[in-house]
């Protein structure tokens, strides 16, 4: 079961890196107004969300304790940051404080990943 664990807790990583890594090559487009949610951002959330929920499920499923307020506050996060970008992905260019919230939630999410023991 450690070993399924690992692997979806790497494919996690590969979301926020895409989802991030997505936000992070826009940077100088946000500060030109020019910005726009790519499709790493969108699979990248939609990564982390899928990935997110079996992890839950495996570790719970191992008998391990979930901080379920911890979780619950990561989904929530995750929902509003899936849900800009879903609806904006089309869009030919995002607005600067839309576009730096999903930023700003994105890295809130990790910190409460890695801080929140």
């Amino acid at each position: 079961m450690d070993v399924l664990i690992h692997l979806f807790v790497g494919l996690h990583i590969i979301g926020i890196a895409a989802l991030l890594g997505g936000f992070l090559t826009q940077m100088k487009a946000m500060g030109q107004g020019t910005a726009r949610f790519g499709p790493a951002m969108l699979h990248g959330a939609l990564t982390m969300l899928v990935t997110g929920v079996i992890l839950v499920g495996l570790n719970q499923a191992d008998d391990q304790s979930v901080n379920n307020i911890k979780i619950g506050v990561k989904l929530a996060l995750l929902i509003v940051i899936l849900g800009l970008v879903y609806v904006k992905r089309d869009d030919e260019k995002v607005d600067k404080p839309l576009f730096g919230l999903v930023g700003l939630l994105t890295v809130a999410n990790i910190f409460i990943a890695v801080l929140w023991t």
